[in-house]
């Protein structure tokens, strides 16, 4: 009787923690088709897997794959008609090629944004806190040589005083809407920052820097609140955090967030989209911490929530979605939206390349 209460109290703590109102006045978003790769796809002796960052340019889509032992970029062909994915063709490898000057450097990509006129891509990885080696935001030419990394700043160097959390650090990249920057942002919370996200209501802020993107120095940041942990974890592990962003208008975004709660098998992850106004949030890119500061976060509403579609969806498996892009127009004449899986190489459930196609609607 008592593990009854105590669970469900728990769940009206957690009810507290998230976020379940979609409010749509100004950006909607429809649900269109959802594309599963076919398991074990290879191209050039590599597994098609671990995708956490897409982008769409001239035509072609870019994703990278996290498998820090091989970073690399696909180049692929995702045909769309009447408003489905037809098929996906994964056409090209970049792998990357490391200088003497970034030989130390660990490459765990996590995002990416391709810059057509620069004829170049930028990259986020999050290296591996624990070892010491710094995430970072690095240039990459089209044949995949590493030729700059931007300047980060201190409160996210792996020996510094702040020290951010272990696979927890750039996950998420946009091109600034004056495509002039890059804004990056962080996965988790750094330790000094605030408390990883609970069950119940926490206080959780994420940064999300401003990179000039000719001189890849650091300008300007705020702070996001990040929503509870969705589900009740069985098996003692819980995670939320954002694993995309995109500009779509001047300070308004796209977040991406995920949630993932152990003990479901591959239904453990709750997958967000919120629309954010960063116009009126402080710019914290001057305080090592935020714990014990005052400042204005960015304020955030639910667009869509894929717990709305898991009956569309193969086996109502909503997967590890952490990249996302604006695509084509469609024949409607409406923007669409792609979305993709990192299915962490079936390493910890029966988990797939999923991608989700989406009509987006941005209101004026």
């Amino acid at each position: 009787m008592n593990r009854i209460i105590i669970l469900c109290l728990l769940f009206l703590l957690s009810s507290c923690a998230v976020t379940r109102n979609i409010e749509n006045d100004s950006v909607e978003l429809h649900f269109l088709d959802e594309y599963v790769l076919e398991p074990n796809t290879k191209l050039d002796n590599t597994v098609v897997g671990g995708l956490s960052g897409i982008d769409f340019k001239n035509g072609k889509y870019y994703m990278v794959s996290d498998q820090a032992s091989n970073p690399r970029i696909y180049i692929a062909d995702i045909n769309i008609e009447n408003h489905k994915i037809k098929d996906i063709s994964i056409d090209q490898l970049i792998t990357l090629k490391k200088t003497d000057k970034f030989s130390n450097e660990v490459f765990d990509l996590e995002a990416l944004r391709f810059d057509e006129k620069r004829n170049e891509f930028v990259i986020t990885s999050e290296g591996i806190i624990d070892d010491g080696k710094d995430p970072g935001v690095y240039r990459i030419s089209e044949i995949g040589e590493i030729t700059e990394a931007f300047k980060i700043p201190d409160h996210f160097k792996a020996n510094g005083e702040q020290r951010p959390r272990n696979n927890g650090v750039f996950e998420g990249i946009s091109e600034s809407y004056d495509q002039q920057g890059y804004w990056v942002a962080t996965e988790s919370p750094l330790e000094k920052d605030s408390s990883k996200p609970k069950i119940f209501p926490s206080r959780t802020h994420v940064r999300v820097t401003h990179y000039d993107k000719n001189t890849g120095e650091p300008t300007k940041e705020f702070a996001y609140k990040l929503d509870g942990i969705a589900k009740l974890p069985i098996n003692y592990f819980a995670v939320n955090g954002v694993t995309e962003i995109l500009e779509y208008a001047e300070n308004k975004f796209l977040i991406l967030e995920r949630s993932y709660s152990a003990g479901y098998g591959s239904h453990g992850n709750t997958v967000k989209i919120f629309d954010v106004d960063a116009s009126i949030a402080s710019n914290t890119i001057k305080l090592n911490q935020l714990k014990g500061e005052k400042y204005k976060t960015a304020q955030k509403k639910l667009v869509f929530n894929f717990d709305s579609v898991e009956d569309k969806l193969t086996n109502e498996i909503i997967d590890n979605i952490e990249g996302m892009c604006f695509g084509p127009e469609l024949q409607n004449g409406k923007r669409s939206l792609l979305l993709v899986s990192d299915n962490n190489f079936n390493s910890f459930a029966n988990q797939i390349n999923q991608f989700i196609l989406m009509e987006i609607d941005i209101k004026e």
